[in-house]
């Protein structure tokens, strides 16, 4: 299959392109940007006029909910809900029913999505059996089954022992951990950020101090073994400050930060909004403006959409007692790019955190547009309104605290390994 993509305004953040070119793409792999091969004859040629041709975005934190909780969304909704939103390559955490904690498992689930034809899915693989947090399980049996990284999901580390057990491990193989940063006694049965909304609401409350001294401790056992350590979802202003501080140390730590966190704060739960409850919970504006201050400054690694379908029901429920979790996939490029225009960075700069940056912590070959790179693409609108609605969400689940909201920023095509798996 030979392709065209014509006239569109091409965006690379790896090399700092920034032009108006054409792209040329052979079985699957880009073959040349700006002037194409003598005697290229496209089988299909895609006019971009207008549009923004980029590298297929990388997502870090996208919740399949298979195998076992297919009630909630199925692999199938999901894949189709990536593509929709230009995402062709997305971690997928361990914590489905039962966890990815056997390489059949995990083979299983690779299986499918490649039967799919849509977005690659690169598995993280579950650190303790059943997700427990007692036992490790076998990290290089399931690496060799797909795994690219190992971690708890939501699922905390109570034994400190085990987390330095499982960091020696990480570390003798060069593994990288994934950890969701929050205290689980502090936290507790709390829903919300520890401040004036969740007093006046009668919520519980989850102070900072729940994702404080869990960063310490991380840090402080990456320090002593050596361990790769990615920070998932970092929520407050004194935690982007201690991953500074750890870095400028020389420690091997990065972190992510969900779209959500960017553009929210306590103040969007106040009517008791359950597509607002979300892990970890929203924090204040001043927490927000430092997540965006550490994206700028490089801190903060990367975003990603921590999509998380939820089902209806579960989020009918008062807000205390509602799942916490939203959808993501289909918003996440139209909130960076809110994000972009609000703290008016450059589009190469900011669409980095969600294509090459991702890609470097996964460590796979994704978010760039080099030559003889697969043709995983997202073209869009950058100029497109569209309403958030529940019904035309590709997701099987439909909540998220944007609904009825106008975004910017539409997805027109989305290839994978050069085929065109979405058309709007």
């Amino acid at each position: 299959m030979r392709i065209l993509i014509k006239n569109g305004r091409v965006i690379d953040p790896i090399m700092g392109m920034d032009t108006v070119n054409d792209v040329f793409i052979v079985a699957g792999k880009i073959i040349a940007i700006g002037a194409g091969p003598d005697g290229f004859q496209a089988n299909q040629v895609i006019d971009a006029k207008g549009l923004v041709v980029c590298p297929g975005l990388v997502d870090l934190s996208v919740r399949l909910r298979e195998p076992g909780l297919e009630y909630k969304a199925t692999l199938e909704s999901e894949m189709r809900a990536a593509v929709a939103g230009g995402v062709t390559s997305l971690a997928c955490p361990p914590d489905t029913d039962p966890p990815l904690d056997e390489p059949g498992l995990v083979e299983m689930l690779k299986h499918r999505a490649k039967n799919l034809n849509q977005a690659h899915v690169y598995p993280i693989g579950a650190l303790t059996q059943g997700l427990k947090g007692d036992r490790l399980t076998e990290m290089a049996e399931l690496h060799d089954a797909g795994c690219i990284a190992f971690g708890q999901s939501d699922k905390q580390l109570l034994d400190t022992r085990v987390m330095l057990r499982a960091m020696q491990y990480a570390s003798t193989f060069g593994f990288s951990v994934w950890l969701s940063p929050e205290d689980a006694g502090i936290a507790n049965s709390g829903v919300a950020h520890d401040g004036e909304v969740a007093t006046r609401l009668g919520l519980p409350a989850i102070p900072v101090c729940a994702e404080t001294i869990a960063i310490s401790s991380i840090v402080l056992i990456a320090r002593e073994t050596g361990a790769k350590v990615h920070l998932c979802r970092v929520s407050s202003a004194e935690g982007v400050a201690m991953v500074r501080a750890a870095r400028q140390q020389g420690l091997p730590i990065t972190c992510d930060v969900a779209a959500n966190y960017i553009h929210l704060s306590e103040m969007d739960i106040s009517f008791f909004d359950s597509n607002c409850h979300l892990v970890p919970p929203l924090r204040s504006l001043s927490d927000r403006d430092a997540l965006r201050a550490g994206l700028i400054d490089g801190t903060i690694d990367a975003i990603c959409s921590d999509h998380a379908p939820v089902d209806e029901d579960a989020k009918l429920l008062p807000f205390g007692e509602s799942e916490a979790g939203s959808t993501g996939l289909e918003l996440l490029l139209s909130l960076i790019l809110k994000w972009a225009t609000e703290m008016k960075i450059p589009l190469v700069v900011a669409l980095a955190k969600i294509t090459s940056e991702p890609a470097k912590l996964l460590g796979v070959e994704a978010g760039h547009l080099s030559l003889g790179a697969a043709a995983d693409l997202c073209i869009f609108d950058p100029g497109q309104y569209w309403k958030v609605e529940a019904m035309s969400l590709k997701s099987q689940g439909k909540n998220t605290p944007f609904l009825g909201m106008e975004l910017q920023g539409r997805v027109k095509y989305t290839l994978a390994d050069g085929v065109v798996v979405y058309e709007d």
